[in-house]
């Protein structure tokens, strides 16, 4: 089984990732989304503008997923992981999946200190981003996004720990780019219907139901990490 890959076809995986983490998504960049949209003033907020505004947000975002992704892969290229570190990283991914769910479920907290690293660098990004509101053209919205891109979030640090496995920038990027992918739908369409959806988001039972989901998700991640999983069957 090849280290830097999976049964599901990694990027593939990746964006099964980021769609299943959609509901993470929704509770911390939903507001976001609310607060960009409401901002257009009323005069100048047609269905084509904000489907644009809202594409341009999500396009600036995956694009610094994708950088992130490569400078990461590139750090373990220069390290030269071996394959066993390899799927460790792999490894380590999905376990940061569950304590994501156990986080979006409400059941465990943990995983705001993971965050929390990421936050000495967002204080110095916060800026440059409110220098671009109140944001009325797509150029401003992809530069929002942009900087969105870096808040501290932990399903993004848990891919990141995956593109780290990789080891090659040109993958790294590419397998970020198919998580963010994963991520647009919900992104999307809470920019969208963010008041309805925050009602439905909120309710214990979406988010349990979310949570169970990505669990079982992760637990199939690490079950195909196993030397029995990928070995070949006997005839």
């Amino acid at each position: 089984m090849d280290p830097t890959g999976l049964d599901l076809p990694p990027y593939a995986a990746a964006f099964v990732f980021g769609l299943l983490g959609g509901a993470h998504c929704i509770g911390m960049c939903g507001g976001i989304m609310s607060a960009l949209t409401f901002a257009v003033p009323p005069s100048m907020r047609s269905p084509t503008r904000l489907s644009g505004l809202l594409l341009g947000y999500n396009a600036g975002r995956i694009a610094s997923y994708m950088t992130a992704g490569a400078l990461v892969a590139g750090l373990g290229t220069l390290l030269a992981l071996s394959a066993e570190l390899r799927l460790a990283l792999q490894g380590f991914a999905a376990v940061m999946l569950i304590l994501m769910a156990l986080y979006i479920a409400d059941w465990w907290k943990g995983l705001l200190r993971v965050e929390a690293l990421g936050r000495r660098l967002w204080r110095h990004l916060e800026p440059l981003g409110r220098r671009l509101m109140p944001v009325v053209r797509v150029p401003q919205a992809v530069g929002l996004g942009i900087v969105w891109g870096w808040l501290p979030c932990g399903l993004v640090y848990s891919m990141l720990a995956w593109s780290l496995a990789v080891a090659d920038p040109w993958r790294g990027a590419a397998l970020m780019g198919a998580f963010g992918l994963g991520t647009l739908p919900a992104l999307l369409v809470t920019g969208l219907a963010a008041r309805q959806l925050g009602v439905l988001v909120r309710h214990p039972a979406t988010r349990s139901l979310a949570a169970l989901s990505i669990i079982a998700f992760a637990l199939w991640q690490l079950w195909l990490l196993l030397p029995s999983a990928s070995a070949p069957m006997a005839h």
